[in-house]
């Protein structure tokens, strides 16, 4: 097993490598604006800190959000490029899922929270690092504040509101490490994972426009 995992459903832009014992190389950069750029680059950094070449990649995992739309379809198109031009399968593993497994707290529950912007959080709440609650959503911190009182928390979202999140700690962003080694671990224990969808949660920010004024002529 070779897995190349990677994730830009917020602003890390991370790549690691799995050998079905442990990560043998990884690399993460925090740059909300340059995923495009970042992403391919990394896999080859990752690559050449292992001394191996992507056709030796026997399966790709990729970090599948929720997270903004422009971001996480970044690493979704390539894991599915990837996919293609080797032949080999493309897995999905919910972003929030892999902070969760790297979070080092033993016993929940807790919540996992990244930056939504817009003021939201995505979050999730969890039993352990392996066990997901309650299904990702998007919402405002107040509006949550009830219902995650008393439980501690990691990620970006949960260190931006200390209001509704004071017990908030790292890992501030997912790593692929973490994702890469989720997956390894499912995969051995003979668990399908999923598809990678993505997991948008709410409509993009970009919108085309209403009632534009035409300028070609008639």
């Amino acid at each position: 097993m070779l897995l190349l995992a990677l994730d830009t459903a917020t602003p890390a832009v991370t790549v690691a490598l799995h050998d079905g014992t442990d990560v043998i190389a990884s690399s993460s950069q925090v740059d909300a604006r340059r995923h495009g750029e970042l992403l391919l680059p990394a896999v080859d950094r990752v690559l050449a800190q292992a001394g191996l070449t992507l056709d030796t990649v026997t399966g790709i995992v990729v970090g599948t959000g929720p997270g903004p739309y422009t971001g996480l379809r970044v690493g979704l198109m390539t894991a599915d490029t990837f996919g293609l031009a080797l032949g080999v399968p493309v897995h999905g593993l919910c972003t929030l899922d892999g902070l969760a497994y790297a979070a080092d707290i033993e016993k929940g529950p807790f919540v996992v929270a990244t930056d939504a912007r817009r003021k939201e959080v995505y979050w999730a709440t969890y039993a352990d690092s392996r066990t997901r609650l309650t299904d990702p959503a998007v919402d405002r911190p107040a509006d949550i504040a009830e219902r995650v009182t008393g439980l501690p928390a990691v990620g970006a979202g949960a260190l931006l509101y200390p209001d509704t999140f004071p017990q908030a700690h790292e890992p501030e962003h997912i790593s692929a490490a973490a994702l890469a080694s989720l997956a390894a671990e499912k995969l051995a224990a003979g668990e399908e994972l999923p598809a990678p969808r993505p997991l948008y949660l709410r409509r993009p920010d970009a919108q085309v426009p209403k009632n534009y004024k035409v300028v070609t002529p008639k």
